[in-house]
């Protein structure tokens, strides 16, 4: 007789996980376990035994197992779908892996390759909602709310739903589907019975600014509708006031990108004199802030001001260096990361948590040392949420060593420490190869000793434990030598 089990929700994992671990551990094999939601009366099994807490009873002497990463990254996606047989697809998965723990690399294995096709079908749904939904404003009590109505084809609304919590957090909002509607009042994420689309609202007063937005980024020379229709399929249409204009859009395209290409926008017209004007106007401005610094509090309340190079417009602030004044070693690093750019000072993230583990590891406290940048603001590149470092190019390294260049003549260090390419090149003001010039001690025109070593965020890219192990102790041999350099040159290395 079959054993039935009944889950609260369509996708409760961690009620499914439960269930299933009790079933392996009673030993009970994917033919003898029927699967159901909500209530044993939806099971079709007429044979299948009343529910039970399977939890509670004697486990068998079945050995324990390690289940691999790949079928817990994969598991909480497919219970999501809507394919009724998701949860015996994965218990009978989990009952194959007692077997074989390699089972999850076999991708041409039917059960494998189903539960990695509904695992992809469900992020794309997550993904489509996220894109797709629309609020609109409704007039209440204390306020407005937002209500939108959105059609997800798996049991994706609970996964969903903080996403938009995070996004949309001091808005009151309901987002309302047809099989689960979710709700944040500001405090709390909760979740009620679906909804119907005649319980939302059909448009408000920010129609208009939608269809104002996407005719403005609508490029017709870059139309292609296959694409278009892939990534935002017609049936999401009728939610999104945008989608009205499609069509009109498309028939116009070959029209205005003919348009386009035979009314040129105008180039500036800027002369050998004009450049001149503008370079001798930016010496004279340099030469009356060169004056005025006399402390490195000085330069720091110029430095949020800084218009040298484009990097200011997308960048929070500009990272100023930290440290002793009276530090006889200066550390220069690439650029402020995104921890940085969010939090004013140089080194706060990963790589700086990585040199400070150097640091210590190499006896050079990091208080007695001075840390800064060759670039002040963070280049980065938006991908999603997250926003990925980006190398500065040469003229924005220029642009910004006479930051660089004051620092070092208010500190007056012993030795300086160039961690990565773009530090050396700044410092040394030439390309520079860091495994040509590595750990050499090199005379600088200010009197002052020079370092080349890599950047910590190096070690941090490294996929190779055995080979970031490696490098984690060159980078400490070669700070060992900052240290041995800067002892046999006088410097304290006494922390401030």
């Amino acid at each position: 007789m079959a054993r039935l089990v009944v889950l609260p929700s369509e996708a409760d994992f961690a009620a499914w996980r439960s269930e299933a671990r009790a079933l392996i551990q009673a030993d009970l094999t994917p033919e003898h376990v029927v699967w159901s939601v909500g209530s044993s009366t939806q099971s079709g099994d007429l044979f299948a035994s009343a529910p039970s807490n399977i939890a509670a009873a004697p486990t068998s002497a079945s050995a324990p197992f390690t289940v691999p990463a790949r079928f817990l990254d994969l598991a909480p996606s497919v219970i999501c779908h809507s394919e009724p047989e998701r949860f015996a697809l994965l218990y009978r998965l989990l009952w194959r892996l007692r077997a074989d723990k390699h089972l999850m690399e076999v991708s041409s294995d039917p059960d494998v390759r189903l539960a990695e096709t509904l695992a992809k079908a469900v992020r794309r749904d997550k993904h489509k909602m996220t894109a797709f939904v629309r609020f609109r404003e409704v007039a209440a009590d204390g306020g407005s709310v937002w209500i939108a109505w959105f059609e997800p084809q798996h049991h994706i609304v609970e996964a969903t739903a903080p996403f938009f919590m995070r996004r949309f957090t001091g808005m009151t909002w309901s987002i309302l589907t047809p099989r689960l509607s979710a709700h944040w009042n500001g405090t709390a994420l909760s979740f009620t019975a679906g909804a119907t689309r005649a319980d939302a609202p059909t448009e408000d007063a920010l129609e208009d600014h939608w269809r104002t937005y996407f005719a403005s980024i609508f490029n017709p020379a870059r139309l292609n509708t296959d694409a278009m229709q892939r990534e935002m399929p017609k049936k999401y249409w009728k939610n999104m006031p945008e989608t009205a204009l499609i069509p009109d859009l498309v028939r116009s395209a070959r029209e205005r990108t003919r348009t386009m290409l035979a009314n040129p926008p105008p180039m500036p017209r800027v002369t050998v004199a004009d450049r001149e004007a503008a370079m001798a106007k930016a010496r004279v401005a340099a030469e009356a802030s060169d004056n005025a610094i006399t402390s490195l509090r000085a330069l720091n309340a110029l430095l949020d001001g800084c218009r040298r190079c484009p990097l200011y417009r997308d960048a929070t602030q500009a990272v100023p260096g930290a440290g002793p004044r009276s530090a006889e070693i200066i550390l220069i690093g690439e650029q402020p990361g995104d921890q940085e750019d969010l939090q004013g000072k140089p080194f706060v993230g990963p790589a700086g948590r990585l040199l400070d583990q150097a640091l210590d590891a190499a006896g050079l406290p990091r208080t007695a040392v001075y840390v800064t940048n060759a670039v002040k603001h963070f280049k980065f590149e938006p991908r999603g949420k997250r926003r990925l470092h980006m190398k500065p190019n040469t003229a924005e390294i220029d642009a910004c060593r006479w930051w660089l260049s004051h620092e070092i003549k208010l500190i007056r260090p012993k030795l300086i420490v160039a961690l990565g390419a773009t530090a050396a090149s700044s410092l040394l003001q030439r390309p520079v190869k860091i495994g040509a010039e590595r750990g050499q001690a090199i005379a600088l025109p200010d009197g002052a000793t020079g370092l080349i070593t890599v950047h910590p965020s190096y070690l941090l890219r490294l996929p190779d434990a055995k080979v970031a192990e490696m490098e984690r102790k060159r980078f400490i041999a070669d700070l060992e030598t900052a240290v041995h350099l800067a002892r046999d040159l006088g410097a304290s290395l006494e922390a401030a």
